[in-house]
């Protein structure tokens, strides 16, 4: 770590400590050439992959491009915010869980799917109509089919 006063390549660990959340660690440290100290702060950076368009143009995963889609499809749906940004979230850590460098923007709209069926079956019909192309009413009606559940049956005695 260069000092910020001389940039002096060598400095010193003097003491280290782990931030309340545990979250961090501050470390004081001491210049070997100026002797003064200054304070660092480490923290996990955690990298989110790139998306893999279907064109093969890569670009920066963006939280912004994903919750405008959650919004889209939920547009006048009585789903909270504090939902969407659950589903966000888990998304999110999904894609961190794989490991991967790059992702297919495909696997991205599955999980959004996923997410929005859980979340409403109206914005589900509503993403997936423009995910899968739909191109015909009968397009429409299976996705309706498979949201569909059929009703208990009640047992007569």
């Amino acid at each position: 770590m260069k000092c910020p006063f001389c940039n002096c390549p060598d400095t010193q660990v003097v003491d280290s400590r782990v931030s309340e959340e545990g979250d961090s660690i501050r470390r004081r440290r001491r210049c070997l050439e100026c002797e003064k100290r200054f304070t660092t702060y480490e923290t996990v950076e955690l990298r989110l992959p790139q998306i893999v368009k279907s064109n093969g143009y890569r670009e920066e995963f963006k939280e912004d491009k994903l919750r405008t889609g959650f919004m889209r499809a939920l547009h006048r749906r009585p789903v909270p915010t504090n939902l969407v940004e659950d589903a966000i979230g888990r998304i999110k850590q999904r894609l961190l869980s794989l490991g991967e460098r790059e992702v297919p923007s495909r696997r991205v709209g599955e999980l959004v799917m996923k997410e929005l069926y859980k979340l409403d079956k109206v914005a589900y019909i509503r993403f997936a109509s423009v995910y899968k192309d739909f191109q015909d009413v009968d397009d429409f009606s299976d996705a309706v089919k498979e949201v569909k559940k059929p009703a208990p049956r009640r047992r007569s005695r």
